[in-house]
């Protein structure tokens, strides 16, 4: 194999197929990135064996091809060396079958190699018919959820995120227990079948990633994998094995108390208000609602307190007193665009949700924290 190519274009793709590399892999190879070049282009491929990530480079964006073949280059100070060679354009050359020499003009580096018959056999499978979005959506779909799953492995389920498709509506719900995000699309066109899947956290994490503008992704799904396909780049993560917990019942559909707020004013109140809880456990800090207006506070015995009131618009006379972790209430906020939110509540111990006041697909829900 030998062949010559822009450092940028390169580094472009190795910086996307990279994530798919475990330290962790008791697989040697996989510690390797395989690099396949065909008269077609150069094909690039990371897999840990859970999660795989391929990215295809046309022949027609390679300065020269000279010779084909396939090698595994060990991935470890791979991205570096091709960031640091004084170069636009980089040469690798496979020498004695498992040594490649990566080159310019004033530097060169001498590799040791992988044996790309040791490198398991990953069938990356597509639909005829795939689930088809634009990049932005499923980019949103992911950053307005994936914030809530869990990080215990205590309950391997709650560590992905539930993606369901029933007809044309197609829904991301993330939970750790203590919060909830559930935000909902259309589809243009509605499947036959159901869909109910979990992707793990940390692989979708890496795809929204990738995703960068609103060019469409392709999803396609199978009984124990899901791959996506956006542009060059193929994307594909094994699936968490079990049922995920019902979550519909823990959404209120009726509630007591309604405040409308601007989001900006609230968000900078929570965050103040915070900054004394940082250290501490859950972070808590208490809202109080009465006569319209709504009062944040909390308090560190070793540091003091902080206190401050906003007027709200709401059409009830109710009081409530109630408190929360601010990191949760913070990190929901973030995921919510519009100017204006609804904060939905009936008492101190039911679910606090936060919606927009216009868009009804995303609902961000976290449970009170009683303190005695």
């Amino acid at each position: 194999m030998k062949f010559a190519i822009d450092k940028n274009i390169l580094l472009e793709n190795l910086n996307h197929v990279i994530k798919g590399v475990s330290t962790k892999n008791v697989i040697p190879v996989l510690n390797g990135i395989k690099f396949e070049l065909t008269n077609n282009g150069l094909s690039l491929t990371a897999s840990d064996s859970e999660l795989t990530i391929n990215s295809f480079i046309n022949a027609k964006e390679i300065k020269n091809i000279e010779s084909v073949g396939t090698i595994i280059i060990q991935s470890k100070f791979l991205l570096d060396i091709i960031r640091k060679l004084p170069s636009d354009v980089v040469n690798f050359e496979v020498i004695d079958r498992l040594k490649i020499r990566i080159y310019t003009e004033n530097a060169q580096f001498n590799l040791n190699c992988l044996d790309a018959n040791d490198y398991p056999n990953l069938k990356m499978e597509e639909h005829k018919d795939p689930i088809v979005l634009n990049g932005d959506v499923l980019k949103s779909l992911i950053n307005q959820t994936v914030f809530a799953i869990s990080t215990q492995e205590l309950r391997p389920l709650l560590t992905g995120v539930n993606i369901t498709i029933t007809g044309d509506e197609l829904i991301f719900i993330a939970t750790d227990s203590y919060r909830l995000a559930k935000k909902n699309v259309k589809l243009e066109n509605a499947l036959p079948t159901d869909v109910n899947i979990v992707i793990p956290g940390k692989n979708i994490i890496e795809l929204e990633k990738i995703i960068t503008d609103e060019e469409q992704v392709e999803m396609h799904i199978f009984n124990n994998k899901v791959l996506f396909k956006y542009k060059n780049i193929k994307f594909q993560t094994n699936l968490l094995s079990g049922t995920y917990p019902n979550t519909s019942n823990l959404i209120p559909t009726e509630y007591g108390i309604i405040v409308k707020i601007n989001k900006s004013d609230y968000t900078a109140s929570v965050d103040r208000a915070a900054l004394l809880t940082q250290g501490k456990d859950k972070n808590i800090i208490k809202m109080k609602l009465e006569n319209k207006v709504l009062t944040i506070n909390s308090y560190a015995s070793e540091i003091g307190k902080v206190e401050e009131k906003l007027t709200v618009d709401t059409d009830v006379a109710s009081a409530i007193d109630i408190s929360f972790s601010s990191k949760y209430m913070l990190e929901a906020l973030r995921t919510i665009k519009e100017d204006e939110i609804l904060l939905l509540m009936t008492d101190d111990i039911k679910p606090i949700v936060i919606k927009s006041v216009t868009d009804e697909s995303l609902i961000q829900l976290i449970l009170p924290i009683k303190t005695y």
